[in-house]
C-alpha cells in the first residue's frame, strides 16, 4: 500500500509536467473514437440509401421465373392472399424529356409508376406534391434545375408514340432515394400512366403491404404459392439486408482507411509521451538514485514508473472517450441541420468502442514509458552523490550508427527501386523502402534537427538578437531532446506532404491518362450516319467553341473494304495518343490501327487511277478513336484527292481559349437546338469525375492528418514546459543580468518556431521524396505527370509554423510569471 501512495503521490508533483502528454493520449484516443464512429456513420449512410430504394413495403416481390414476369395478372393475385392490405407493381420504361430549345436531353429518362397507396411509393419527395390527375409529373430536382422547370411550370416530353407533349410539374424528385437511377433523368407519373410516357414497359418489383398483425413470414409463403414456385418474395429486412451487402466490404475499406491515420496520430502521441517522461525522469536521475541507495531494485523503479504511466493513461483515455463521445454528438446535431436526403446520421459511438478506444490508449501510454522506465532503472546510487550516471559505451553508439545508416540506405535502395520497376512489386518496394529509410532518419533525428536548427538559427541570431542566440544555442546544446521532441512533428508533416503529394501526382498522372485517350473534351455523331451540314455550320458559328470534323469514307484498299479517316490535327488535344505523329503527316502518307507497315497500299477511286499510300511504321490507335470503325488516317489534302465526297461523320469539339467545360456544353446546345438527332458524347466526364475524386481524398487527407501534427505540437508545448522547469536557475541569472521577461518570452517563442520549422522543412523534403516515389510507382506504366501541390504543401509548412508558435505560448506565460528570486531557488 506504501508503494501505491508513493506512487500517486510522485504522480500529483508531476502533474503539471505530464499533462500536455495526456492531452496527447486524450486527443488520440478522441480521433480514434471520432473516426471509428464516422466510418460507421458513412457505411450506415449507404444502408439507409439502399434502403429507401426498397421502398416502405413489408414485402417486396423481385421477380417470378414461372409467369415470366411481373405483370398485372400477378398483383391481382398477389392482392387477394390473406394477410395483404395493398399491393404496388413498380414499373419502369424509357421516355425522352426536351430542353426548353426543344432538343432531347443526351440521357434517356427513367419513366417510374408512383403507387396509388401513399404507404407504398418508394420515391423521396423534394418539393410540391404527389401526382393526382392525369398530366401532372414529377421529375428529380438535378433535372429540374437543368430544364429550368419549378412545380407549376409545364414541361415538353415526347410521348410512347414517338408525339411531342406537354406536362404539369408538380413536385420534384430527391434523386438520393434511388441510388440505381444516379447520372439518368427521373421522370415518376401516376400508377397506370407509365405506358403514355414510355414504350417497353416493364415491372421490376412488386411492394406489398400487409395488414396489421399479420405474420410476415406465412404471407411471404401464402405469396410464393399464389405468384409460383419462382417467385422471389422476401419481406422488408432481408431485402434490405440483401442491398446492402456490400456495404459490408466497404465498411472494411473505410475503417482501415480511417483507422491508418488514426494509427499515425497515435504514434506520434507515443513519441510525445516517450519523450515527455524521458526529460522527467532524466530531471529525477539523483531522485531515482536515492530510492536506489536505500533499498529500491530496479525491478522496483521500473514498476514505480509503469504504474505512473498507467495512471496517466488511464486518466487521460477517459478524457478521450468523454472528448470523443462530445465530438461525436455534435457532430451528430449538426448532420440533423443539413438536408441529406434518405440519410440520417448518428455518430454517436457504441459503448465497445468506447471500452476499446480507452484501454488502446492505455495500451499505448504503457508501451510509451517502457523504454524510458527501463533506462531510469538503470541509473546507479553513486548518481545521488553527483557521480557520474554513464551512458552507451563507444561500441554501443557505434552499433546504432551502423543499424541507422543500414536502415537508412536499404530504405533508400528500396524507394529507387520501386521507381524504375514495373508495378505491382514498385508500389510493395516504395512503401517498404519507405518505412525503412524512415526509421533511419529517425534514429539519426538527434543529429538531422540540430543540424538544420543550426542552419536556420542564423536568422534567428540576426533578427532576434541575444534571444535568438540564446534559442539556437539551447537547441543545439540538447541534441537528443531536440531530436526526441522534433521527430513527432517530423513524422506528421512527413506522412502529410507525402499523402497529398502522392495523391495529387497520381490525380494529374490518371488525368492526363484518361484525357490523352480522347482527342477533346465533346463528341458529335448523328444516329444511323454522317452529321447533317447544317449542325456543323451551327457548331462552328458559334464563338466559344473548337470544331474539329471528321470526314470519312470506306473505300477498296488493297481489295478491302476499309473506311478512312481524315482530320486536321492542329486542333486536337495535343495529349491525345499519337497526336503528333498525325500532325507530322505529309500528304500521301497514313496512320494505321493495324500496325502496318512501313510500306504502301493501294486505294481504289472509282473513275481515277489509284493512288498509293504510304504507311507510317508502328500501330496507332487515332485512327479508330477519331472515328468508330476507322482504320487508316490521313491528312485533309490527301482525302479530298481520294474522296471527295467524303462525309462528315463525327465532330470533335473542345472549349476556345478563355472558356471552360459548362460553358463550351450550353454553346452545342444552342447549336444543335434544331438537330434533335445529334448525339454528343462527355468524354472528359470520367477524367473530371476521378479528378473530383482525388481532389476530395486529398483535402481529407490534408484534415485528419493535421490532428498528428496538432498532437505533435503538444509534444513541443510539453518539452518546453520542462525545460522551463530544468532552466528555472537558468533563468534566473538571465533575468538577474538584465534580461527582461519579454526577451525570455522571445526566446522560448523562436526556439518552439526553429524546432518546428526544421522539423517541417525536414519532413517536407521526405514528403515530398515518398510521395513522388509512391506516385511513381502506381502510374510508371501510363506516365507520371504533374508535380507536388504547391499551395497545400505550403499550407502544410504554415499549419507547423503556427503550431510551433502555439506550443510556446503556456511556457512562455509560466515564464512570464517567475519572479527573479523563485528562478534562482529553482
Amino acid at each position: 500500500m506504501t508503494t501505491y501512495r508513493y506512487t500517486l503521490a510522485e504522480l500529483r508533483g508531476q502533474l503539471r509536467q505530464l499533462v500536455l502528454s495526456g492531452a496527447a493520449i486524450a486527443l488520440g484516443v478522441a480521433f480514434l473514437i471520432a473516426s471509428v464512429s464516422g466510418s460507421g456513420a458513412l457505411v450506415d449512410s449507404f444502408s439507409q440509401t439502399a434502403a429507401a430504394e426498397v421502398g416502405p413495403g413489408d414485402v417486396q416481390v423481385t421477380r417470378t421465373v414461372a409467369t415470366g414476369g411481373l405483370d398485372a395478372a400477378a398483383a391481382a393475385r398477389a392482392a387477394q392472399v390473406p394477410g395483404v392490405a395493398g399491393v404496388a407493381l413498380r414499373q419502369a420504361g424509357r421516355g425522352g424529356l426536351l430542353s426548353a430549345d426543344g432538343r432531347p436531353l443526351d440521357e434517356a429518362a427513367v419513366v417510374t409508376s408512383v403507387a396509388a397507396d401513399p404507404a407504398l411509393r418508394w420515391q423521396l419527395l423534394k418539393d410540391g406534391r404527389w401526382p393526382a390527375a392525369a398530366g401532372e409529373v414529377l421529375v428529380d430536382a438535378d433535372t429540374a434545375r437543368r430544364l429550368g422547370a419549378a412545380p407549376g411550370s409545364d414541361v415538353r416530353l415526347t410521348l410512347a408514340d414517338g408525339a411531342t407533349g406537354a406536362a404539369r410539374l408538380v413536385g420534384t424528385l430527391d434523386g438520393r432515394g434511388a441510388p440505381s437511377l444516379a447520372g439518368h433523368p427521373i421522370l415518376a407519373v401516376r400508377d397506370g400512366e407509365v405506358g403514355r410516357y414510355a414504350a417497353a414497359v416493364g415491372a421490376a418489383q412488386l411492394d406489398v403491404r400487409l395488414l396489421p398483425g399479420a405474420s410476415p413470414s406465412q404471407t411471404v409463403a401464402a405469396l410464393r404459392t399464389a405468384l409460383g414456385g419462382g417467385a422471389e418474395v422476401h419481406t422488408r429486412a432481408t431485402s434490405v439486408t440483401e442491398a446492402t451487402r456490400q456495404s459490408r466490404t466497404l465498411y472494411g475499406v473505410v475503417l482501415v482507411a480511417a483507422l491508418s491515420f488514426v494509427l499515425i496520430a497515435l504514434a506520434v502521441a507515443r513519441m510525445v509521451v516517450g519523450n515527455t517522461f524521458s526529460v522527467v525522469l532524466a530531471q529525477r536521475t539523483r531522485q531515482l538514485a536515492l530510492l536506489r541507495c536505500v533499498g529500491a531494485d530496479r525491478a522496483q523503479i521500473r514498476r514505480l514508473i509503469v504504474r505512473q504511466g498507467l495512471l496517466l493513461g488511464v486518466g487521460a483515455s477517459l478524457v478521450g472517450v468523454a472528448l470523443g463521445v462530445g465530438l461525436c454528438g455534435v457532430a451528430t446535431a449538426l448532420a440533423r441541420t443539413v438536408d441529406l436526403g434518405p440519410v440520417h446520421l448518428r455518430l454517436l459511438p457504441s459503448p465497445v468502442t468506447c471500452v476499446l478506444a480507452g484501454l488502446f490508449g492505455v495500451l499505448l501510454t504503457l508501451l510509451a514509458v517502457r523504454g524510458p522506465a527501463k533506462r531510469a532503472s538503470a541509473v546507479p546510487p553513486v548518481a545521488a552523490l553527483g557521480g557520474a550516471v554513464g551512458s552507451f559505451g563507444a561500441a554501443a553508439r557505434v552499433r546504432a550508427a551502423a543499424w541507422s545508416a543500414v536502415l537508412l540506405l536499404a530504405g533508400v535502395a528500396l524507394v529507387v527501386l520501386g521507381t524504375v520497376t514495373p508495378p505491382p512489386l514498385s508500389l510493395l518496394a516504395v512503401t517498404v523502402g519507405a518505412i525503412s529509410s524512415f526509421f533511419g532518419v529517425l534514429r539519426l533525428s538527434h543529429r538531422l534537427l540540430p543540424a538544420l536548427v543550426a542552419a536556420l538559427g542564423g536568422p534567428a541570431r540576426r533578427l532576434g538578437g541575444t534571444a535568438g542566440r540564446l534559442a539556437t544555442q539551447q537547441l543545439r546544446l540538447n541534441p537528443v531532446r531536440t531530436g526526441a521532441t522534433g521527430s513527432a512533428l517530423l513524422l506528421g508533416v512527413t506522412v502529410m506532404v507525402g499523402a497529398v503529394t502522392a495523391l495529387d501526382i497520381t490525380s494529374h498522372s490518371l488525368v492526363q491518362v484518361l484525357s490523352a485517350r480522347q482527342p477533346a473534351v465533346f463528341s458529335a455523331t448523328a444516329e444511323g450516319g454522317a452529321l447533317p451540314a447544317g449542325a456543323v455550320a451551327a457548331l462552328r458559328e458559334q464563338p466559344g467553341l473548337v470544331v474539329t470534323p471528321v470526314r470519312s469514307a470506306a473505300l477498296d484498299v488493297d481489295g478491302r473494304a476499309t473506311v478512312v479517316a481524315a482530320v486536321d490535327p492542329a486542333a486536337l488535344n495535343s495529349l491525345a495518343d499519337d497526336v503528333n505523329r498525325a500532325r507530322s503527316l505529309a500528304d500521301g502518307e497514313a496512320l494505321s490501327s493495324l500496325g502496318d507497315g512501313p510500306g504502301s497500299v493501294r486505294v481504289a477511286v472509282p473513275g481515277r487511277p489509284g493512288t498509293d499510300l504510304r504507311i507510317r511504321s508502328g500501330r496507332s490507335s487515332l485512327p479508330f478513336t477519331l472515328q468508330s470503325g476507322a482504320v487508316l488516317l490521313v491528312t485533309p489534302a490527301t482525302m479530298e484527292r481520294i474522296a471527295p465526297g467524303a462525309s462528315v461523320a463525327t465532330v470533335w469539339v473542345g472549349p476556345a481559349e478563355g472558356s471552360d467545360r459548362l460553358t463550351a456544353r450550353r454553346a452545342m446546345d444552342r447549336a444543335l437546338v434544331g438537330h434533335p438527332q445529334v448525339v454528343v458524347t462527355d468524354t472528359a466526364a470520367q477524367a473530371q469525375s476521378v479528378r473530383e475524386l482525388l481532389e476530395r481524398m486529398t483535402g481529407i487527407t490534408m484534415v485528419l492528418l493535421s490532428f498528428s501534427v496538432a498532437i505533435a505540437g503538444l509534444g513541443v508545448a510539453a518539452t518546453l514546459m520542462l525545460s522551463v522547469s530544468e532552466r528555472a536557475r537558468e533563468i534566473g541569472m538571465l533575468r538577474a543580468i538584465g534580461m527582461s521577461r519579454r526577451q525570455l518570452r522571445r526566446m522560448l517563442t523562436l526556439e518552439a518556431l526553429l524546432l518546428s520549422l526544421a522539423a517541417a522543412l525536414a519532413g517536407t523534403v521526405l514528403g515530398l521524396g515518398y510521395g513522388w516515389a509512391a506516385a511513381r510507382s502506381v502510374t510508371s506504366a501510363a506516365g507520371t505527370a504533374g508535380g507536388p501541390p504547391v499551395l497545400l504543401v505550403l499550407g502544410a509548412l504554415g499549419l507547423t509554423v503556427l503550431i510551433g508558435l502555439a506550443a510556446a505560448v503556456l511556457p512562455s506565460r509560466r515564464v512570464g510569471r517567475m519572479t527573479v528570486v523563485a528562478a534562482l531557488n529553482g
